[in-house]
Parts: C-alpha cells; sequence; structure tokens
C-alpha cells in the first residue's frame, strides 16, 4: 500500500465506522479545518515553549504539551466533534456502558526529528491482542502531515494480528493529510510518529478516548479541575470523566460526580443514572484469563447490577465489535 485512504468529511459516519473497524483507522480529510487552524493558533507561544522529549520514544526532536483543553478552547471543540464521538459510539460502546477522554496532548515534529518505535496504544493494559477496541484515538493535523515531516506511520490492519507479531519492513504507511483533517485509529493498530526531513514542523493534535472503566493515561481531574471544567459544555465535562464509567461506578458521595456542578440540586442522591443503565443492559460482560467456571449446583444465571442476566460472555481475546 502505497497511501492511505482518505473520506470526505460528508462521508456517511456508516461508511467510516465500516473502513474503521476493517483497517483499523480511517482519515477524515478537512474535517474541521477551521477549529484546527484557531488551535493551532491558540497553542503556538505554550507548544513553542514546550520541551523536548528525554527519551528515545518521546524524541529528542519532539515538543509535548499536555493539558490542552483548558489551554485551547478549539480543542475542546475538537474532543466533542460529533463525527469523532459518532465513531466512539461505534467502536466503543458494544463493551462498556460509557467512554471516557483518556489523553489530550500536542506531539509537534521539530526538522531533524526521528522516527518513533512502533507501538500499540492498548498495551498500556495488559490485556492480549487482538481484542476488541479499547480506545480511540484522533490524532488531529494542525498542519498539513506528509510523508516527509513526520505524518503518522499505521500498519493497517494490525488491529488483528496475534499479540506477539511486530510489523516488518514496508508494512506501515504514512497519513498524508491535508491541515484540519483527523487520522482515527483503534488501539491494537501499530504506529508512530515519522521522521521529519523536511525544514518545518509537522504538529498534532491528539485525543484519544478509552472505555470509561478502565484508568486514563492522562488524569484529567487534575488536568481539568472543577474551577476550570465549569467553563465547558456539559457534554464535555462529562467525557473527561465528570459521569459514571458505568452503574454505581466513579459516584461522589453518593451521588452523581456532575452535581459539583449544580449547585441548586436538591433531590435524593443518585449512584447511576438511567441511560447508564440502559447502556449496561445492551453490552455483555467480557471474559478475562482463561480459569473455567466451578459447577456449585445452585441453578443458572443471575443477574447484574441493574437486573441484566448474567448468562453470556465475549472472549477477550477475540477481536470484533
Amino acid at each position: 500500500m502505497s497511501a492511505l485512504a482518505l473520506h470526505p468529511a460528508d462521508a456517511p459516519v456508516a461508511d467510516l465506522g465500516a473502513a474503521l473497524l476493517r483497517d483499523g483507522y480511517v482519515i477524515v480529510e478537512r474535517l474541521a479545518p477551521e477549529a484546527a487552524a484557531r488551535a493551532r493558533e491558540e497553542l503556538a507561544p505554550q507548544i513553542q515553549a514546550a520541551p523536548l522529549g528525554h527519551t528515545p520514544f518521546l524524541g529528542a526532536r519532539t515538543r509535548r504539551l499536555g493539558g490542552v483543553l483548558q489551554k485551547s478552547p478549539a480543542a475542546r471543540e475538537l474532543a466533542i466533534h460529533p463525527t469523532v464521538l459518532a465513531l466512539c459510539d461505534l467502536a466503543l460502546l458494544p463493551h462498556a456502558a460509557a467512554y471516557q477522554l483518556n489523553f489530550s496532548g500536542i506531539m509537534q515534529l521539530e526538522p531533524g526529528a526521528t522516527a518513533q518505535e512502533l507501538h500499540r496504544d492498548g498495551l498500556l493494559y495488559p490485556i492480549r491482542h487482538p481484542c476488541p477496541p479499547m480506545m480511540l484515538a484522533t490524532m488531529w493535523a494542525l498542519g498539513d502531515f506528509t510523508a516527509a515531516n513526520g505524518g503518522t506511520r499505521i500498519a493497517p490492519g494490525s488491529h488483528l494480528w496475534a499479540h506477539e507479531r511486530a510489523p516488518g519492513a514496508g508494512e506501515t504507511v504514512a497519513a498524508a493529510m491535508p491541515a484540519g483533517s483527523v487520522l482515527i485509529y483503534t488501539s491494537g493498530v501499530y504506529h508512530g510518529g515519522g521522521d521529519n526531513r523536511s525544514d518545518g514542523p509537522r504538529t498534532g493534535l491528539a485525543l484519544q478516548y478509552s472505555w470509561a472503566w478502565l484508568r486514563q493515561e492522562e488524569n484529567q481531574y487534575l488536568a481539568n479541575p472543577p474551577e476550570v471544567a465549569k467553563h465547558y459544555p456539559e457534554r464535555l465535562r462529562r467525557l473527561i470523566g465528570y459521569d459514571y464509567g458505568g452503574p454505581f461506578l466513579g459516584f461522589a458521595n453518593g451521588d452523581d460526580p456532575h452535581r459539583v456542578f449544580e449547585p441548586g440540586y436538591s433531590g435524593p442522591p443518585q449512584r447511576s443514572r438511567p441511560e447508564i443503565d440502559a447502556a449496561y443492559e445492551r453490552i455483555r460482560p467480557l471474559r478475562l484469563g482463561e480459569i473455567e467456571p466451578v459447577d456449585g449446583g445452585r441453578g443458572q444465571g443471575g443477574e447484574g447490577l441493574t437486573g441484566a442476566p448474567l448468562d453470556s460472555h465475549i472472549d477477550l481475546g477475540k477481536a470484533g465489535a
């Protein structure tokens, strides 16, 4: 494959989702050029002041900037872009009642940056591949991405490879896309920043999402404390973690964590929401490990937290959504 496919911004979400689950990635061309340009302008002074990496993985010629939501209103817009969230619904909700923002950050490859080690984001968690998407990563092009300036390299289809297999020579392709485009890929895809052989920087905004019952890579409560997050839209506040990760998962003082932004609330405390309960009942629990059940002779079935039957499972070692 000589080039990664680009899809138009008005492509149906169903078509984008089909490509994402089939190939492990999808690129949407010029999805939000105006917001991307504003994000670059808003973040430019802090990007230039950001330190260069101090390990080979972080890159000696790569500048990284975290906590971008409180630094850029445009980045907040991109984090809740409807097309991205629709693809998160498709990829992540089969196995979770909700998803969350997992990471936000700028990666700017300066001229002379060398290629990053290829890796899977899903290896943050001790789960074997292939497996269902645990995370969905986005890389917004705040400037043009090319093969020459370090456009993110992707190994198409690697989300379905065996856990032990790594990409060989010629199995990765650079994401070439104009500013305002977005590369979206699943947690099982091998990828990495390329080498920047150009005379200008390559600037990308990474916004990643994950099952809400996983620990976030970036601590969003420190990056976006209540006194900062109160200025965000409710959808974004809940997305960064001021919400339940599932029934009874993440409450504060026995109530919805979003109450920190609702000082006038006077109703009874709630340890879940009807929307979360309904989403939980639609999923089937994942099987983890190889422990075989013991027949205790006490009948069949049972109920989960919301009354849903516990009569089936999905093997975490099998891919698919």
